[in-house]
């Protein structure tokens, strides 16, 4: 810089003392500086700063792309993260009555909306999963489930994942109940109701068991299933949960969690685009979140009813040889 300086401002000084010279003054030479996209988190190998989504994007909230080789197979995937610390933004959950696509939710959604991802589970316009917002509970975690167990229908409660934000923003993940007779009294537990298929079921959760149950301190939240990182470790607990997704097979996914100074992280994988984007299994999204040093993170719905929109793009292609799936619930990221 001392040399430019010496080498532009010099003589401008010469220029502008001369008083009988009517050459007009040169003004200094400015060498513009470009402006930096530093990541709000460290990022793992293969992961990029997709600077083409971010127009206009403010401080605290960033899109990464992964175009690359995982664990021995071609991965393509989008994760947006944000600083829930940062007030200005909003942790939004979404229901509808009826299915419909996640393009749809975001155009009637008034406000500034920097991200929309597929929420929960659902089926024939129910949810099955938790959804929560501003303290209001419009659907709970699936309380009851029917298995076979010894050729007879049997009911059993599981505890599933869900992901919230307290009042200020700070994030957390477990597993989860609604407990009583209605749905606004969540516990969270420290480890999932030990259910197994073929095993008789755990009793139904309540505010004593399992051990160590507390009242969950989320405003808004999202259920899912299941939990893939918890305590800073890899714990699938798919068993537990009760629930099948083409679990060991590589499928479109979705997935949210967060780091220990609370980013928020939502991915979207790729995935029924052979040959190049067959997708991940379980056990390499949890490990591909990992590589963030994620301190939670569950499953989202995912296979065709994974998309994912970042500043009204779309990132991945949708599993369904290309076309939105309509959902029940979706997840915006927006401008408070």
């Amino acid at each position: 810089m001392k040399k430019l300086f010496a080498a532009f401002v010099f003589p401008v000084l010469l220029f502008s003392c001369s008083k009988n010279s009517d050459t007009p003054v040169i003004p200094p030479i400015v060498i513009p500086i470009p402006p930096t996209n530093n990541p709000i988190t460290t990022l793992p190998a293969g992961w990029r700063i997709a600077t083409t989504f971010m127009n206009n994007f403010p401080t605290g909230i960033q899109l990464y792309s992964f175009d690359s080789i995982f664990n021995g197979q071609k991965i393509k995937g989008f994760c947006l993260a944000y600083d829930s610390k940062i007030s200005s933004f909003e942790f939004k959950p979404v229901l509808s009555a009826i299915a419909k696509t996640p393009s749809s939710f975001l155009n009637e959604e008034p406000g500034l909306t920097y991200g929309c991802i597929n929420g929960g589970y659902f089926g024939s316009n129910q949810s099955f999963s938790l959804v929560k917002y501003n303290s209001i509970v419009s659907s709970p975690n699936i309380k009851t489930l029917t298995r076979p167990l010894n050729g007879i229908n049997t009911s059993y409660y599981t505890t599933r994942a869900a992901f919230g934000v307290s009042n200020t923003g700070t994030p957390s993940l477990s597993w989860i109940y609604n407990v009583g007779v209605g749905n606004d009294l969540i516990y969270t537990y420290p480890s999932p109701s030990a259910n197994e298929l073929n095993v008789a079921p755990q009793p139904v959760p309540t505010e004593t068991f399992p051990t160590g149950g507390a009242v969950w301190n989320t405003i808004s939240a999202i259920g899912g299933s299941p939990v893939l990182i918890k305590n800073n470790t890899i714990q699938i607990t798919d068993k537990e949960e009760l629930i099948v997704i083409n679990n060991t097979t590589s499928r479109p996914r979705s997935a949210i969690g967060y780091l220990s100074n609370g980013i928020v992280l939502i991915f979207a994988i790729e995935g029924d685009n052979p040959p190049n984007y067959p997708g991940i299994n379980l056990t390499d999204l949890a490990l591909l979140i990992k590589g963030f040093n994620c301190e939670a993170a569950m499953n989202l719905d995912g296979g065709g009813s994974t998309y994912m929109k970042v500043n009204g793009t779309q990132t991945v292609r949708p599993g369904d040889n290309g076309v939105e799936r309509p959902v029940v619930s979706v997840v915006l990221i927006k401008k408070r």
